[in-house]
């Protein structure tokens, strides 16, 4: 959150030596010759006047020609963060080899090199390269469908081109531009204010600080601290209000935020797939460590020589990791954001697509997704619940004059009084106080024409903050006191709209003397004017989509600054149960430990403040739950950030836009479903490769740790193990295209590290005894040498692997479920192509194989299918009693 110890890092970061990199990298961008048109000034943008930055800069307040924005954007670069651009091709093929288990397969080449085992050198290096350049070629592939989407997701923003506004993409905006800004707004670049209106800037990233701060034109001292910069905006800020007109001084990576190395992406809170990973990478990490000890330590016991214990130990532990698992889940998740592209749904983070399927809440506000999202005047009625025009006109001119933050309600109350004929023909706007989340109040400060040197300060706004600030209830015979009579019958007007299914803001006024600013302090003494009723009804659709989610495993719950009594009628409308409500109020006084008790317990959460949106997101985590968050304001962001997949809409502010992890190009729970059903899918390939790939690795793996001390040589050379490697990996590539068996949609996909573990155990066991009875098969009654065994043991390893991968990809009887074309196609090919090996002459030596007779084929042949018949039934029994936990492991959750 803003308040977060990564905020207060950069904060403190952000101010070291007199300001730090948001000092020192907007002074660099000014003062190095190459990087502008003329000489710099020598102090930071903020101390000086803004002619001399526009000077220096060669600039005008009416911005660049598209001529001169195009040379110095060559000069300059994209202004982006080197992090934010494509991947270079360079670094995912380094990707490719920095895995330690890859370095250790290096090592052992090394270490084969130095023995002068250059076969076995040659073929470790091989199999890297081959594995390395597999894994290239899908990432670079999904690589390119990433950098589509960032494309169309791309910031946009508004700067005076040829001295008119035009929308260009933030990523071509170069010092000299004059930006616009208006609310809900990123700040895309450092830039000096020449012009302000009503400015408010939320700071968090870079200040660490939660309010925002107003900026106007002026200049500072050259070692103001970043918070009293009020003349500077930064990139990574957003605009919570008002509008201004910017001179961008510094882009991309010489920015302030660009200088602290995007610290935004370091402080991403760690997402529920992300966990899934580490608990997993752990757990392997701990059984290949025991591994490679224990077959260590037995070779040496043998007397066996120590470099040939290493290699073989080596390549056993390699043998048990999923190395193509990067590769694996690139190309599912690429494709899977392909596929959710077609349906609207466009992914800024490649791994949301899994926590999306693992999603268990959706919190939402319920404008525009649980409602219609538009709003109509329903009525504007005085304190006695009559229709007022006095209170119409008053409404009319605070929405129609204000200039903050844009929103629906505003605009159709616009729009009910021009279609009454209203203007605001000789009123002239004095002072406007911008709403902020604190006050939940709007006020305008006009002068008319009819009444000079009287100004009418106009508040709407929340009722309970609005009527704090009332001293006075307007009546027919003028202005009488507020008294506990009036404002217990305001409050029950205010109730009974509510529970209308009406959505109320109240409206006050005062009359004062005029004088040339005015402050939150004026707000006081007024006269309570009316209530404006707002309708915005229930989606059709929506109890339906609730319905279909419900149905899948995920709890709606929405989360709403409305009152209560609104968000009750529509959560009886949609399907949501009103009785299960927390009120920001009793949020606040909450201690975490009590919300992390109630939060999951609770479908409403009204009259919530932004700050308690992302303490519930956080709350829910801390139940163990997986979160998704919905939402489109600017006060959504910090929700959006906090969740493990936050999702927006298209048509939503810049900074909940660029918050969140999933868009979609319509705010629609079902679009939203369908979303939830690909990553699912997704999901539930990738737990497929891994699965399969541990289990079937781990039984080979204890099959040769086991008889390394049982036989006079090793079961297999290291440089055999490494090509059964490869080759059974072949296949599991395209996983990640298969079919997926339709109950996986049906609930949330988690990692269950404990579950992994089992399969594991399970079936890398079950291959382990029927490795064994391949042992008595070679020694005893084919009675093979050496060669022989190592060939036999070979193609009956790697023919049980590519079976068992049709096998145990499905929790089905696998003839009720149809694999995917290429991945029976290329299981297909590797078993041939195994079967070719050891009479392929050259090939055949340079492995050590021999070829074997009809008589061994067959017999290896009828073991496979003897273990594809066994883990069939294991198969059933496994998921029988994963099905059989499952509800007693809900019921203790």
């Amino acid at each position: 959150g803003p308040s977060s110890g990564a905020g207060r890092r950069i904060a403190g970061r952000a101010g070291h030596r007199q300001g730090g990199c948001a000092a020192l990298a907007p002074r660099r961008a000014l003062r190095h010759p190459r990087r502008v048109t003329t000489t710099a000034p020598p102090d930071p943008f903020w101390s000086r006047p803004a002619e001399a930055v526009l000077a220096a800069l060669g600039a005008t307040p009416g911005g660049l020609s598209t001529a001169e924005a195009a040379a110095r954007l060559s000069r300059h670069g994209p202004n982006r963060i080197a992090a934010e651009g494509a991947t270079p091709l360079l670094r995912l093929l380094l990707r490719q080899v920095e895995s330690p288990l890859v370095l250790i397969l290096v090592f052992g080449a090394a270490l084969s090199a130095v023995l002068a085992e250059w076969v076995d050198a040659a073929i470790i290096l091989t199999v890297v390269a081959g594995s390395a350049l597999a894994g290239f070629w899908q990432e670079a592939r999904a690589a390119r469908a990433v950098e589509a989407l960032r494309q169309r997701l791309a910031l946009r923003c508004r700067a005076l081109r040829d001295g008119a506004s035009a929308e260009i993409p933030a990523e071509a905006l170069v010092p000299g531009d004059v930006l616009l800004l208006a609310a809900g707004n990123l700040v895309p670049a450092d830039g000096l204010v020449l012009e302000a209106r009503d400015f408010l800037v939320s700071e968090a990233a870079l200040t660490g600080e939660s309010l925002p701060v107003e900026k106007q034109p002026g200049v500072v001292p050259t070692d103001a601290p970043p918070a009293a910069r009020s003349n500077a905006v930064f990139a990574g800020s957003s605009v919570r209000s008002g509008t201004a007109k910017v001179l961008v001084v510094a882009t991309g990576e010489a920015t302030a935020f660009g200088a602290l190395a995007a610290r935004l992406a370091e402080a991403q809170p760690e997402t529920d797939f992300a966990r899934g990973v580490r608990g997993f990478g752990a757990m392997l990490l701990r059984v290949m460590v025991v591994m490679v000890l224990f077959v260590v330590a037995v070779n040496q016991a043998l007397g066996r020589p120590l470099p040939d214990a290493v290699l073989f130990a080596v390549a056993l532990a390699v043998g048990l990791s999923p190395e193509l698992l990067p590769a694996v889940v690139s190309v599912t998740l690429s494709a899977g954001a392909r596929a959710l592209a077609a349906r609207g749904v466009l992914v800024r983070r490649l791994p949301a697509i899994e926590d999306l399927g693992g999603m268990q809440v959706l919190c939402t506000d319920k404008t525009g997704t649980l409602t219609e999202g538009r709003v109509e005047v329903a009525a504007v009625l005085g304190p006695d619940g009559a229709a007022s025009e006095e209170a119409r006109r008053l409404a009319y001119l605070n929405a129609a004059l204000e200039t903050g933050i844009e929103n629906p309600l505003d605009a159709a109350l616009v729009a009910m009084g021009e279609a009454a004929g209203l203007s605001a023909e000789g009123v002239r706007k004095v002072d406007e106080i911008p709403y902020d989340f604190q006050r939940r109040r709007l006020t305008i400060v006009v002068e008319e024409a009819s009444d000079p040197g009287v100004h009418r300060i106009i508040v709407k706004g929340a009722f309970a903050e609005v009527l704090s600030a009332c001293g006075f209830v307007a009546s027919d015979g003028g202005a009488e006191p507020l008294d506990e009579a009036w404002r217990a019958a305001l409050a029950d007007r205010f109730r009974a709209h509510g529970e209308d299914g009406f959505r109320v803001l109240a409206l006050a006024e005062r009359a004062v003397p005029g004088k040339p600013r005015y402050t939150a302090a004026d707000e006081t003494g007024l006269t309570f004017a009316g209530f404006l009723l707002f309708r915005d009804p229930p989606k059709a659709d929506a109890a339906a989509a609730i319905a279909a989610l419900s149905a899948r495993g995920i709890a709606v719950k929405m989360v709403t600054g409305d009152n209560r009594h609104v968000a009750q009628h529509v959560a009886r409308a949609v399907g949501l149960d009103a009785r299960a409500m927390l009120t920001g109020a009793e949020i606040a006084a909450m201690r975490d430990e009590a919300l992390w008790h109630a939060a999951p317990r609770t479908d409403l959460f009204v009259e919530i403040d932004p700050q308690q949106k992302q303490r519930i997101v956080i709350a829910l985590q801390r139940a163990g739950l997986c979160v998704g968050f919905l939402g489109d304001g600017i006060n959504d962001a910090p929700a959006l950030h906090a969740a493990d997949v936050g999702v927006s809409v298209e048509g939503a502010v810049d900074v909940a836009r660029q918050s969140a992890d999933v868009v979609l190009l319509g705010p629609d729970l079902d679009v939203l479903r369908q979303g939830v059903e690909e990553g699912r899918r997704t999901f539930a390939n990738t737990l497929k490769y891994i699965r399969i790939t541990v289990s079937a690795n781990f039984g080979n793996m204890v099959s040769m740790a086991v008889a390394a001390p049982l036989l006079p040589f090793l079961p297999l050379l290291p440089k055999q193990i490494l090509l059964n490697n490869f080759l059974s990996d072949l296949p599991m590539m395209s996983v990640g295209a298969d079919r997926v068996d339709e109950e996986h949609g049906e609930r949330p996909q988690r990692w269950d590290v404990a579950e992994v573990r089992r399969f594991m155990l399970v079936f890398g066991l079950l291959s382990s005894l029927f490795d064994l009875l391949a042992f008595g098969l070679l020694l005893f009654v084919i009675s093979a040498d050496e060669r022989g065994f190592q060939t036999g043991w070979f193609l009956l390893s790697l023919w049980t692997e590519v079976a068992v991968v049709l096998v145990l990809r499905t929790a089905r009887p696998a003839w009720r479920s149809r694999p995917a074309a290429l991945l029976l196609a290329s299981s297909a090919a590797v078993a041939l192509a195994a079967f070719a090996l050891p009479y392929l002459g050259g090939v055949s030596a340079l492995f050590g194989f021999v070829p074997l007779g009809a008589a061994e084929m067959a017999a290896l042949v009828g073991l496979v299918a003897a273990y594809v018949a066994a883990n069939e039934a294991a198969k059933r029994w496994f998921w029988r009693r994963v099905s059989a936990a499952a509800p007693a492991a809900a019921h203790r959750a």
